[in-house]
């Protein structure tokens, strides 16, 4: 049976900007497309592309995942490589968000998620202390590093942009509504 692999940070797991808790099963939007697809759920809060070490790091964690069955992948990363403590080059991270794809067997479809934008108030949220302003220009660059990236390896782009707008809680994050954007977005290009 084809499997898809929903692969990413916290907003695949599905992390709730009001309580912190996660959205249940309904209103996450890699649960959101189980009810109608094989889908196998792998979001994880505070994974980057590459700079955490362990079941963090993509780069390390993605090859586990990966098996016979799957027939595409949805992978929504990026945004925490943006977190000060990593000062993360958006040239490195270009890099290594390619070695992770070009990591993935060829007959697997990938659909990349390009984050939606952080937005200013996260400098006043519970997460003033990972992401800055500079984190913030930073992830106005993401879209067209990711239509690239998208181009070079033949991925399909969402860019979230254009879908979902994060919490204004803490400028990460999506609510239920924005997640049920992103679900039937999905759901349209895999049907």
């Amino acid at each position: 049976m084809n499997e898809i692999l929903c692969f990413g940070d916290s907003n695949t797991y599905g992390f709730n900007p009001k309580d912190f808790n996660r959205h249940n099963e309904k209103e996450r939007w890699s649960g959101i497309l189980k009810q109608n697809f094989n889908v196998i759920e792998c979001g994880c809060n505070n994974r980057t592309i590459f700079n955490n070490s362990n079941n963090l790091n993509s780069i390390l964690t993605l090859p586990k995942y990966l098996n016979n069955g799957i027939t595409h992948i949805i992978l929504q990363i990026g945004i925490n490589d943006l977190q000060t403590q990593y000062n993360t080059d958006l040239k490195e991270l270009e890099s290594k968000l390619t070695q992770l794809i070009k990591s993935i067997d060829k007959e697997i479809k990938i659909i990349l998620l390009c984050p939606s934008l952080i937005d200013k108030c996260i400098l006043n949220s519970n997460f003033a202390q990972l992401f800055n302003s500079e984190s913030i220009e930073k992830s106005k660059k993401l879209p067209e590093i990711y239509k690239n990236i998208s181009k070079q390896n033949d991925c399909t782009l969402v860019n979230l942009n254009n879908i979902a707008t994060v919490s204004k809680i803490d400028g990460l994050h999506y609510d239920i509504e924005n997640h049920k954007l992103i679900a039937d977005y999905l759901s349209n290009i895999l049907n």
